[in-house]
């Protein structure tokens, strides 16, 4: 199983602001196998984060109001000198809630953003949705641009890169 498409743009939304950035990607793989991925400790556990950290999920309510409470952890030496020059400690706990929740389709949740020194916390819109089709399941990302240029592009970046470690467990 592979990843066979790969786009991303930018859309305005009159819902917020900041723009957003769509990020769309097709697994060969069952809707349920990726819900799950994105949706239970194991699954969250198994990709989310960018290289070079581990996920930990502290907790998890999958339901509407409910949270995902986890956390990043540099573990190579690349991001633990970047986390410290930076000013930001190793281990970044966050939170999710969760605002929509339409299995096996679509899931929706805001992110507090909290975690960037100087700058006040805030939420992040994202919106996953998952659609069978003939090629696969195709998974469409939306979610807000960060507060700045240069934060945008690291949580694009971000994504990339664990996209990329999505369709590799997939394709496994």
């Amino acid at each position: 199983m592979t990843m066979s498409q790969t786009k991303s743009t930018a859309a305005e939304t009159p819902v917020t602001p900041r723009r957003r950035i769509t990020m769309e990607r097709v697994y060969n793989a069952p809707i349920e196998e990726v819900w799950e991925l994105w949706t239970t400790k194991e699954g969250i556990e198994s990709w989310w984060g960018p290289d070079g950290f581990k996920t930990t999920v502290r907790a998890i309510d999958l339901r509407v109001g409910g949270e995902l409470r986890y956390a990043f952890t540099a573990v190579a030496k690349e991001q633990i000198a970047f986390m410290e020059k930076a000013g930001m400690p190793t281990t970044t706990e966050s939170r999710v809630r969760y605002t929509e929740v339409s299995p096996p389709n679509r899931l929706r949740y805001t992110h507090l953003a909290d975690f960037i020194p100087g700058v006040a916390p805030y939420n992040v819109d994202t919106v996953v949705e998952l659609t069978q089709t003939a090629q696969g399941v195709r998974m469409t990302l939306t979610f807000d641009a960060m507060h700045d240029e240069h934060w945008t592009e690291m949580a694009v970046k971000g994504w990339t890169m664990e996209l990329e470690k999505l369709a590799k467990l997939l394709a496994a």
